[in-house]
């Protein structure tokens, strides 16, 4: 019986990471081929990254085909599960999603605030064409989306393609699990958190390990310990006694993007002065990665790729394939439609919610109503977001627009207007759906 994975995006330097998880896991879920796919611009690190994927294969001694190319439709004939995990515009895309912003005094990051905003932007057309190819394709193949803002583009596919097996996936309620038990010395696995909200923006409701409710000793220590809760691509701010108490809730490492804003932008600022942009770090730590890659010695993901923000992404993303598979019914947490499980948002919006996992998919298991403290904001979040998916798919300078203003990061009516007219022109080549017309119409107004 065959069994086939597409990786779409498979020159990217997180690939180890999934390919590892695939060798973990072939005893239950023994995949027969892989196939990297990739575009022209990234060929040679599609070739360098096929290279130590054959060779991890090798090493490992699975029965596992594995192959690369360029030619998605080919690509995707019998696929039963694709992973998306691309970034348009590269590295340099995302340089100016961070340094735009930050010239103007607003956050610059790659998933939150205006760059995030234009992340969505350039990748919702290019993941609406893979959802239709997949749908002419390989229907029957569940699509595991791990592009970022991973609840923006699941929720802009699942709204306007035609294909429907569409889960978001996000190392992040992973990476949370896993701090928490460091904090109370407890065992990964042990911990189980009980997450409400949408990708990135997700809080921890509840901590129990084997069962028993330790989330007030989670946040007395999370408030009065300095602690290191945060995967390496977010320098950890730590959190004041008086904000962990009053909300009583587990928050995530974005939410220091929100709730930290002026400290975040000063270290950003800082670090922009020093470094230069996050983006230009990261291209130099891949530099470093692909020269390992390319060591012909080389047959196991390096310990450098953690380095990159990439840990458990392998875990994430091939649990879940894992579970549809073998309708294993377990509780993981994803980005998926609602239905219910969150009463205060919209039925047909993406959330990011511990869920059972089947061979139909992900049933979100229902949390009650939003804690009221972070009711208003989590609603704002969300209907901001579905103005990015409503602008990212319509092309309209008003669309886009409104949902710039109404971002909590930006917030402001003239430097709104600076800050999109600025990234549609730098971004112009990977906007198709912004016509000059409508480009014309905005500078007009």
């Amino acid at each position: 019986m065959s069994l086939k994975v597409v990786i779409i995006g498979g020159g990217s330097s997180y690939t180890p990471e999934i390919i590892e998880g695939l060798i973990k896991r072939y005893e239950t879920f023994p995949v027969s081929d892989v196939v990297l796919v990739d575009v022209d611009a990234g060929k040679e690190k599609l070739e360098i990254i096929g290279g130590l994927a054959d060779r991890m294969i090798e090493k490992s001694g699975k029965p596992i085909r594995l192959s690369w190319t360029l030619d998605r439709k080919k690509a995707l004939e019998g696929a039963d599960f694709v992973s998306t995990q691309i970034r348009v515009g590269g590295l340099e895309a995302r340089e100016k999603d961070e340094r735009i912003p930050l010239r103007h005094g607003y956050v610059g990051q790659e998933t939150n605030g205006a760059g995030g905003i234009f992340k969505a932007f350039r990748t919702i057309p290019v993941l609406l064409d893979i959802a239709k190819d997949v749908h002419d394709i390989c229907p029957h193949a569940w699509i595991i989306n791990f592009t970022n803002p991973a609840g923006i583009i699941t929720e802009a596919v699942l709204k306007h393609s035609p294909h429907q097996k569409v889960i978001g996936v996000c190392n992040i309620p992973f990476n949370m699990r896993h701090s928490t038990a460091e904090i109370l010395h407890v065992a990964p696995a042990d911990v189980k958190i009980e997450f409400v909200g949408m990708n990135h923006f997700v809080f921890g409701k509840k901590v129990y390990v084997k069962g028993v409710d330790r989330t007030r000793e989670v946040l007395h220590k999370l408030a009065d310990e300095k602690l290191d809760y945060s995967p390496a691509n977010i320098v950890s701010l730590g959190w004041s006694k008086t904000f962990i108490e009053s909300i009583g809730l587990l928050p995530n490492p974005y939410h220091q993007y929100y709730f930290q804003t002026k400290k975040v932008l000063e270290k950003d600022v800082q670090a922009f002065q020093d470094n230069g942009t996050r983006a230009e770090v990261v291209q130099e730590l891949e530099k470093s990665l692909f020269a390992l890659y390319s060591n012909p010695d080389l047959a196991e993901k390096p310990k450098q790729l953690e380095e990159r923000g990439g840990a458990f992404y392998s875990d994430v993303a091939c649990s879940l394939m894992d579970s549809i598979y073998n309708d294993r019914e377990d509780v993981q947490t994803v980005n998926t439609l609602n239905h219910g499980a969150i009463p205060d948002l919209p039925d047909d919006c993406v959330i990011e919610v511990n869920s059972v996992i089947t061979k139909h998919g992900p049933r979100p298991i229902a949390s009650g109503r939003l804690p009221r403290v972070i009711c208003g904001i989590v609603s704002h979040m969300k209907a901001f977001e579905e103005l990015v998916v409503q602008a990212g798919v319509t092309g309209d300078y008003s669309d886009a627009y409104a949902a710039m203003v109404m971002n909590p990061l930006v917030a402001d009516e003239a430097d709104s207007k600076v800050l999109l007219d600025e990234l549609l022109e730098a971004h112009r080549e990977f906007l198709p759906q912004f016509t000059s017309e409508n480009l014309k119409r905005g500078v007009q107004s």
